[in-house]
């Protein structure tokens, strides 16, 4: 039996929809657990000042956070997974882009009915308040990025302290030698100065890019190529970095229906960089030449 409940959460920096979905088979007990659960968490994110700027309602980062429960462990202990979602509207245009989305698989944590839920900066408090807080810090840094060069960067930060007080946790998902493929690496990835073109993408593709495509469609795109050779000079620098492979899982398709009507030394380049850092997708990518 499948339990989901689904919220809107309007915290004071977020427009965050968050939902709990259970695999579990325990019916209607899974289904008031959760519910209880769903909204202890929402409460969590609306108590946090997660940003230092004030957002207006009009500009709440929007994000979507799926907590699947796949194990309910003991009377408070569960596993599961939870589908991260981060978008971003377009400058002059009814277009929302999407700038993050993946599937973190390990998640496994505490949870006790009735008591409040607690984030320190700087503590490991608990698995669920640390991995909802770094994501939040996550989305705010790739979403400030886009506005600013190098934007996010106390962000990031905050996220690395949180990894940073995970390293004596018995939950997967905060180290290094774990997987490639982590909450760890995410963020090393994005403060890492070696591969600082993932970051210049992220601001040259959006706000030189995309928010000028109204304008200016031919300035716009070759602002476009240059942020795609700035994910190659990053992707040189280490093949295979966990950031570069999130971006194109969220840019691939809208990428080659921006080139499909790119002039054609822009649709070269842009060819070139994939083959080179995305071989394995080049079928999709040969699409722009139809």
């Amino acid at each position: 039996m499948s339990a989901l409940i689904v919220i809107s959460i309007n915290a004071q920096d977020f427009k965050c929809t968050f939902s709990v979905t259970s695999n579990t088979n325990d019916g209607n007990t899974d289904r008031t657990r959760f519910q209880e659960m769903q909204k202890t968490i929402q409460e969590f994110i609306n108590s946090v000042k997660w940003c230092n700027y004030n957002i207006g309602p009009e500009e709440r980062i929007e994000c979507t956070m799926q907590l699947v429960i796949t194990e309910i462990i003991s009377s408070d202990e569960y596993n599961g997974y939870m589908n991260i979602g981060l978008r971003r509207p377009v400058y002059n245009s009814s277009y929302t882009t999407t700038l993050l989305s993946l599937v973190d698989d390990k998640v496994r944590f505490t949870y006790n009915e009735g008591e409040p839920l607690i984030f320190n900066e700087g503590t490991f408090d608990s698995n669920l308040t640390s991995l909802i807080a770094y994501y939040m810090y996550i989305f705010l840094g790739i979403d400030f990025d886009t506005f600013a060069p190098k934007g996010g960067t106390e962000y990031f930060d905050k996220a690395q302290s949180i990894v940073n007080a995970a390293q004596s946790a018995v939950e997967s998902g905060w180290k290094l030698y774990e997987s490639k493929q982590n909450r760890y690496w995410l963020v090393e990835n994005m403060l890492n100065n070696s591969y600082s073109g993932i970051r210049d993408f992220l601001y040259l593709y959006h706000l030189k890019g995309l928010d000028a495509m109204y304008d200016n469609t031919t300035l716009a795109t070759s602002y476009v190529t240059q942020a795609v050779e700035k994910l190659r000079a990053a992707n040189r620098q280490k093949p295979g970095l966990y950031a570069v492979t999130l971006v194109l899982e969220a840019k691939r398709d809208e990428m080659v229906k921006l080139y499909s009507g790119a002039p054609d030394n822009d649709k070269t380049k842009f060819l070139q960089v994939m083959t080179e850092i995305d071989p394995s997708n080049i079928s999709t990518y040969n699409k722009i030449k139809q």
